[in-house]
């Protein structure tokens, strides 16, 4: 088997450091029994969980409130062939809590897009994996 030292798995806090440094990820969940993948901005709480912002009307809220879900995000440099990918899976909910939506309206992720109200989702973040390409310009021949 093909040993690579350039690869190497990430644990859970370097994962949630890594996270806390970008601003966009991709929620995947099922939609009409199907894979669905959707990029969106996110923050991380306090408790660690992945926090989006987004319409009360939107489908994405009505296909995972109460399932469980998987988030990732990511950061490559294609020139140096080095980066870093992270999933959180766990269950989304709706923050329902009027004391909990005002404190998000302050310290929330803040939508790239237009909202007229707007609702958060919290994603437990129960597991955390990661893995980190550190990269090297040389090619492999076949």
């Amino acid at each position: 088997m093909f040993q690579n030292d350039a690869f190497r798995a990430l644990g859970r806090q370097e994962c949630l450091r890594l996270l806390a440094e970008v601003p966009v990820g991709r929620v995947v969940y099922t939609r009409h029994a199907l894979p669905a993948v959707l990029p969106i901005n996110f923050s991380l709480d306090t408790d660690a969980s992945v926090l989006l912002r987004t319409s009360p009307d939107s489908d994405l809220v009505r296909a995972i409130d109460g399932v469980v879900v998987a988030f990732e995000a990511d950061e490559f440099d294609a020139a140096t062939r080095s980066g870093w990918s992270v999933v959180v899976t766990g269950r989304a909910t709706v923050v329902t809590d009027p004391a909990e939506h005002e404190r998000l309206l302050q310290t929330g992720p803040t939508s790239w897009m237009p909202l007229r109200d707007a609702v958060f989702v919290r994603i437990e973040s129960e597991m955390a994996t990661g893995r980190e390409l550190g990269g090297t310009l040389d090619t492999v021949a076949p």
